[in-house]
C-alpha cells in the first residue's frame, strides 16, 4: 500500500481462532505482512478448543480491509466472524449531546429551574435583555452555522451530510475552550435566506461560527452578519486558517532570520482560507505577494479583471497584488518565491519548481488529504515544510484557533472578532513554542497542547478590552467576577 494506515480505517475484526501451533502469531503476522497495523487484541470468549478474539486493525482505506481480511481468512485454523467499522461505530447517534446543570430531584428543583421561579429571571431579562448574557446559556454558547457546500475537500454535500463535520466542531470548542457549540445546518444556499435566519436565531447565542460555506459567498455572508450583529462572526474556514498559518510563519520567519516586510509570497488557491491569509498577512507587514487560482495568476491585466467578470474579491485581490502582472500557473510564477502557501489541492505544484525559490525556502502545503505537494518530494529543496496532516510535522489546524479565540471573546463580551484580535491570537500560538524549542520540525504546537486555548484566550480578551470592551458581567444587577462560571474566565 502506499499509503499509510491511520485510525480513520480502524476495523474491529471478530474473529475465531484456534489458540494451538501459534496461530495467533501467524495471524497478527498476516496482518502485518498484508500492511496492516494492529492496535489491540481482546480476548471475548475462550473454550478448550480456542478463542473469540476481537482485532483492531489499522489500514489505509477501505480497499485495504479486503486485503487485510483476506490474508486472515488464508490463516490455517482462523475463521473471520464479523467485522465493524471504528469511525462509524463512533458517530453513531451522533458525538454530542446536552447535560443538565442542576440535578431536578425535587418539587423545588423544578419550581426554580421552571415554573413558576423561571418567570421572574424572564422578567428580569425582559426589563434588561443584557441579562441574558448572565442567566442564559447565551453567554457561553456559539451557533455552527453551514450549509454544506464546501464540507471539508468534499465539495457540496448538502446540510444533512454536513452535521457530521459541524457536530465534530462542537466537540472541539467543549473539549478545548469549555464552550457550547451547537450545529446548525441550513437547507438554503441562497445567501439572503442564510442571513436572515442566522440573524433570526442569533438571539439563543454568544458567536456565531460559519463553516464550510462556499466562495464567494461565504464572503458577503459573513460581511452583512458582522454589520448587522452584536455578537462575534467568526468564518473560520477563512479566519482560523489564516491565523494559524500567520503563527506558524512567524516562527519560521524567526528560524530563517527573515523580515515579514521582504518576503516573497506565493499563494496558490484563492478561495475562502487564500483570500483570508492575504489578508492577514498584510495587515502584519508582508507586501509582496501573488496569488494564483485555476486560470494562473491574478493581476489587473487579465482577460477577467479586464472584461469585468472577475468577482469582487479577486479584484481586491489583483489591485494590492503583483504589482508587475506576472503571468502563468504557479511553476511559472514560483521564482524567487521565499514562501509557498498552498490552501487549494493536491499535487497542484511540481516538486522540482521548489528549486526555483530562494534559500531557506518556506512551503505550507495545506490541503487535505494530499498536499500541494509530497513532503517527501519537496525535502531536497525546503528547509521548512508544512501541512495540514497530523501525520507530518508542523501541522497547521485550525483547532489551534477558533475555541480559544471565541473563549476570548465571550468572556469580554466583545461584538466582534477584530483583525487585532486575530493577530493577537497568531502570536499567542507562537508564542507557545519557546526559542529553545524552535526547529524546522516545530514551528507550531501540537493540536493537543492544552496551553493553546487558554493562552490564545488571554491575548483575544487582552486585545478587546484595550479597544475598549467592557467585562462580561458589568452591566447592572449582576457582577464582573462571575465572568469565568462558563470556562476558563478571563486573566
Amino acid at each position: 500500500m502506499s499509503l499509510t494506515p491511520s485510525a480513520q480505517y480502524r476495523l474491529m475484526i471478530r474473529a475465531k481462532i484456534d489458540d494451538g501451533h501459534g496461530t495467533l502469531a501467524a495471524l497478527t503476522s498476516a496482518v502485518t505482512h498484508a500492511g496492516g497495523i494492529v492496535d489491540a487484541i481482546d480476548l471475548v470468549h475462550s473454550t478448550p478448543d480456542g478463542s473469540l478474539r476481537d482485532l483492531m486493525v489499522d489500514a489505509a482505506g477501505q480497499d485495504h480491509w479486503t486485503e487485510i481480511l483476506a490474508a486472515m481468512d488464508a490463516v490455517p485454523g482462523v475463521e473471520v466472524i464479523d467485522t465493524t467499522d471504528r469511525t462509524f461505530l463512533l458517530h453513531v447517534g451522533g458525538k454530542i449531546e446536552q447535560h443538565n446543570k442542576h440535578p431536578l430531584s425535587s418539587r423545588d428543583d423544578l419550581s426554580m429551574v421552571y415554573t413558576p421561579g423561571v418567570a421572574r429571571v424572564c422578567l428580569a431579562i425582559a426589563e434588561e435583555p443584557e441579562r441574558a448574557f448572565q442567566y442564559t446559556i447565551k453567554r457561553n454558547t456559539v451557533a455552527v452555522v453551514s450549509d454544506g457546500t464546501a464540507v471539508l475537500g468534499l465539495g457540496d454535500l448538502g446540510p444533512a451530510a454536513a452535521m457530521p463535520v459541524m457536530e465534530g466542531k462542537a466537540c472541539l470548542f467543549k473539549e478545548f475552550a469549555g464552550v457550547d457549540a451547537f450545529p446548525i445546518c441550513l437547507d438554503t444556499r441562497d445567501t439572503d435566506e442564510i442571513v436572515e435566519t442566522v440573524k433570526r436565531i442569533a438571539p439563543a447565542f454568544g458567536g456565531i461560527n460559519l463553516e464550510d460555506i462556499s466562495a464567494p459567498r461565504c464572503f458577503e455572508i459573513e460581511e452583512r452578519l458582522i454589520a448587522e450583529l452584536d455578537v462575534p462572526v467568526f468564518h473560520d474556514d477563512q479566519h482560523g486558517t489564516a491565523v494559524v498559518v500567520m503563527a506558524a510563519l512567524l516562527n519560521a520567519t524567526k528560524l530563517t532570520q527573515r523580515r515579514l516586510a521582504d518576503l516573497n509570497v506565493l499563494i496558490v488557491g484563492l478561495g475562502a482560507a487564500g483570500i483570508a491569509v492575504t489578508k492577514i498577512m498584510l495587515e502584519a507587514g508582508v507586501r509582496n505577494i501573488i496569488g494564483a487560482d485555476s486560470r494562473g495568476a491574478v493581476h489587473v491585466d487579465r482577460d477577467d479583471y479586464l472584461d469585468g467578470s472577475m468577482t469582487p474579491i479577486k479584484r481586491w485581490f489583483a489591485e494590492v497584488t503583483n504589482p508587475d502582472c506576472r503571468e502563468g500557473g504557479p511553476a511559472d510564477v514560483i521564482d524567487g518565491a521565499d514562501l509557498l502557501i498552498g490552501v487549494s489541492g493536491a499535487h497542484a505544484v511540481p516538486a522540482e519548481a521548489l528549486a526555483r525559490m530562494s534559500g531557506d525556502a518556506m512551503v505550507f502545503a495545506m490541503a487535505n488529504p494530499n498536499p500541494e505537494v509530497d513532503p517527501e518530494e519537496a525535502a531536497p529543496y525546503v528547509r521548512i515544510m508544512a501541512t495540514g496532516r497530523s501525520d507530518y510535522p508542523n501541522q497547521i489546524n485550525n483547532v489551534l484557533c477558533f475555541p480559544g479565540i471565541f473563549r476570548g471573546a465571550l468572556d469580554v463580551r466583545a461584538p466582534s472578532i477584530t483583525e487585532a484580535m486575530k493577530m493577537a491570537a497568531a502570536r499567542a500560538i507562537a508564542d507557545i513554542v519557546t526559542d529553545n524549542e524552535l526547529r524546522e520540525d516545530y514551528i507550531i504546537p501540537s493540536v493537543f497542547n492544552r496551553d493553546v486555548a487558554p493562552a490564545v484566550a488571554a491575548a483575544v480578551a487582552q486585545e478587546a478590552r484595550a479597544n475598549g470592551t467592557p467585562l462580561a458581567g458589568q452591566s447592572a444587577g449582576f457582577a464582573a467576577s462571575d465572568a469565568a462560571v462558563n470556562g476558563m474566565g478571563t486573566t
